[in-house]
């Protein structure tokens, strides 16, 4: 009976009797093949767009039995495969680190589906574990494998910031205090991210004014409509006033009569702002316009009664849920009949398609005096006019302020 060969390695398979004064070559034959398959090393140079056959010859050392087979420098431009003959198992090292555009290359059996061997995110393939059960090649990659990979494992830097999900990091992977001062960019404490009512007086920086009622009081507003100086004035100074006679917020209406004492008022109006546009799918809308603001001097002859309106805040737009929301409503504007009118904001644009633009400022038409914000502090927290913020991605927007109408009445002759 004449030798046979295995299936796998293709060793020869020898019979009692036979080979008589060969053995030992044919052994040491045997043993190098042995050798090539768990430790062999063969640099391998395949064809672009071809198919490259790797062989497993009987009793012969050949390029498919090499426990490592590398891959020649080469780009691929199209399909590429590399086979090894049906029916081995084996395991396999494929370095592939020299190949461009590897997702071109399929490595498998003659007739097997084998794998690809690409590493998503990565500017290179790498080296790849594989091995083939006689039938076809199966890739064996980390999530496959199994065990853990605890804290040890993992290099200082390795975790990057494009390798955490926007949604991985929650509240509950926070820390308490874990978020310190320098952390937070100066620009990301918006208004929206500010509860109503959260800002406190202790909170507000001291302006210097001291605390006290103030008597027709002369008074010094600074951009941010905050009083930063105060002193009692003397009635009888026009356009000086001596107390407030009309204090309304929008949407109101009604007149306005003036004392027969009374030689002049000055009128503090402000019309309504307008709302902020809906947000829809990933867009946000167009925040809304500042109310107009300004101070009117006038006199007041007796019988002096004029209507005055004041202007009602702009709705909010609506958010987009299946179609696209709605554009925030213009404000309501404030007037004193014949004595002067702030015209109000406009409604910022919705999320959507088509030009997004936020609302258009209101204006104080022939106003004795303006200021470059509509944030103008009484002393009562209390501001006309403001702009609607618009909605963010998948919300309303938020409703204008309110105008505000208040009028001081000027020393009697």
């Amino acid at each position: 009976m004449t030798s046979s060969y295995s299936t796998d390695l293709k060793l020869e398979l020898m019979v009692t009797g036979e080979n008589a004064g060969t053995w030992g070559d044919k052994t040491n034959t045997n043993l190098n093949l042995i050798q090539q398959a768990i430790a062999g090393y063969e640099a391998v140079t395949i064809t672009d767009s071809a198919t490259t056959t790797l062989v497993m010859s009987d009793a012969a050392l050949s390029n498919a039995r090499n426990m490592i087979i590398k891959f020649a420098t080469i780009t691929l431009t199209g399909a590429t495969t590399v086979t090894i003959p049906d029916g081995i198992e084996k395991f396999y090292i494929f370095d592939c680190s020299a190949i461009t555009d590897a997702n071109n290359l399929t490595i498998k059996t003659a007739s097997g589906t084998g794998f690809s061997p690409t590493t998503a995110g990565a500017a290179s393939p790498k080296i790849f574990a594989a091995y083939s059960d006689g039938t076809n090649i199966t890739e064996i990659s980390l999530n496959t494998l199994g065990g853990t990979i605890a804290t040890a494992q993992i290099e200082a830097s390795a975790i990057t910031t494009s390798l955490i999900a926007d949604d991985a990091v929650t509240s509950a992977k926070i820390s308490d205090n874990a978020i310190i001062t320098a952390l937070i960019s100066n620009a990301n404490v918006t208004t929206a991210k500010i509860a109503d009512d959260a800002v406190t007086g202790d909170k507000l920086a001291d302006t210097g004014v001291s605390p006290g009622p103030f008597t027709a009081a002369n008074i010094t507003v600074d951009a941010q409509g905050r009083i930063t100086a105060a002193s009692s004035g003397s009635a009888g100074v026009t356009p000086g006033a001596t107390k407030i006679a009309l204090f309304a917020n929008g949407p109101s209406s009604g007149t306005y009569t003036a004392p027969s004492n009374s030689s002049s008022i000055q009128a503090f109006m402000f019309a309504g702002g307008g709302g902020g546009g809906g947000g829809f799918n990933g867009q946000v809308g167009q925040p809304g316009g500042r109310g107009g603001y300004g101070i009117y001097y006038g006199s007041t002859p007796s019988p002096y009664a004029k209507a005055y309106s004041v202007g009602a805040p702009g709705s909010p737009g609506t958010e987009g849920i299946g179609s696209f929301g709605t554009a925030g409503g213009a404000g309501g504007s404030t007037s004193i009949t014949d004595f002067g009118t702030v015209n109000a904001g406009n409604g910022g644009t919705r999320a959507g398609p088509g030009t997004q633009a936020p609302g258009n400022n209101g204006n104080q038409p022939g106003a004795t005096l303006t200021y470059p914000t509509n944030q103008i502090d009484f002393g009562l927290g209390i501001h006309g006019g403001d702009a609607g913020a618009g909605g963010n991605t998948r919300g309303s927007g938020g409703a204008g302020g309110a105008g505000l109408l208040v009028i001081f009445e000027g020393a009697g002759s």
